[in-house]
């Protein structure tokens, strides 16, 4: 299991096209769905850190990525 930094998840949500719609405490960014619904992700502001795996898997669910393997595929520039 590969270890991903705040950076990396950020880079990944504005390829899957979230916006960073406010920063305080956290960064929220936010997705509009077809539906009508979103999806809301809050990062730290600890840009260059690793997240701790069970926080990466919450973060993950929350942005609808299905698996690490898509996470990685985004990373890297793939869809």
């Amino acid at each position: 299991m590969a270890i991903f930094t705040y950076n990396d998840f950020r880079k990944v949500l504005a390829r899957l096209g979230f916006e960073m719609k406010r920063s305080r405490k956290h960064e929220t960014w936010e997705k509009r769905l077809p539906d009508g619904g979103s999806h809301r992700v809050s990062i730290s502001h600890k840009h260059g850190k690793d997240i701790p795996r069970p926080l990466f898997r919450k973060m993950m669910k929350q942005a609808g990525i299905e698996s690490e393997e898509k996470f990685v595929r985004v990373l890297r520039g793939k869809r």
